[in-house]
């Protein structure tokens, strides 16, 4: 399969073969699959306090004994451990604590912050979703499907649109790419949800691959080296098709390194 290659002026200088990653079948679900798995290497750890609903001075289980102090017998009440609101004389205000099925009790089953959330990958899996990833970029149908029009992706740039002001790298792009929408814009949400922690969202925009030991920081796109490649980059929500591009350094360093 063979390519666009471009110099850093945009300019189209002619054409390189891409490696095989970039004509494998597509197998969504493998790529979704491994998309969830490596997913959970950056949540965070979460859990519940320590002592979460037990901080009551609640009773134990109560005696069902005639005449006992703080005594059950006769009441018509459970066993359950409570906490003494107010009393009278030997008439008490109890409540439950403690337990499950009370207010302000322990949860019974609560998350575990120490919980192990990394998870192993097969590595045949793992290179067929990153193929798959790899020929998302590539094929039109599943651009057209996720941007809604048909578009290019998977061009190549020359090593020197690495050095040139990002003024210049915008332009360029906006030349290669004609109307896309390939920068990372953040909008506000509709609805209510901005008044819940999440006010903005933002698009994917464009990955720019480089090879390991090259070097490149712009504004509005997302850089990303080839040895420090996630499938999260490449398929964001685990659907394959983005716009991306690469350096020649770089689509050399993936034939080598995903086989």
């Amino acid at each position: 399969m063979k390519t666009k290659l471009f110099d850093k002026t945009g300019k189209e200088k002619g054409t390189v073969d891409l490696p095989k990653n970039f004509s494998e079948n597509v197998r969504e679900d493998i790529l979704a699959k491994v998309f969830e798995t490596q997913k959970l290497i950056y949540t965070q750890a979460y859990g519940i306090m320590k002592g979460a609903g037990a901080g009551y001075s609640a009773s134990g289980i109560s005696r069902k004994k005639r005449h006992a102090w703080k005594g059950t017998y006769g009441k018509g009440i459970s066993r359950i451990p409570r906490k003494i609101m107010s009393r009278h004389g030997s008439s008490f205000n109890w409540i439950g604590a403690t337990v499950s099925n009370t207010r302000g009790g322990r949860n019974p089953h609560g998350p575990k912050s120490e919980k192990n959330l990394f998870k192993k990958t097969n590595k045949k899996e793992l290179v067929i979703a990153f193929n798959s990833a790899f020929a998302g970029t590539i094929e039109s149908k599943y651009l057209e499907r996720k941007y809604g029009k048909k578009l290019e992706s998977g061009f190549v740039f020359d090593g020197d649109i690495l050095s040139i002001k990002t003024k210049e790298f915008i332009s360029v792009m906006e030349k290669v790419f004609g109307d896309a929408n390939f920068l990372k814009v953040k909008t506000i949400r509709a609805g209510i949800g901005k008044r819940r922690g999440r006010k903005y969202k933002s698009n994917a925009g464009l990955l720019f691959v480089i090879g390991s030991e090259e070097r490149m920081n712009r504004k509005g796109i997302e850089v990303v080296k080839v040895n420090e490649l996630m499938v999260s980059n490449l398929a964001p929500n685990g659907e394959p098709g983005r716009l991306a591009c690469y350096t020649e350094n770089a689509i050399k360093e993936i034939g080598a390194r995903f086989n």
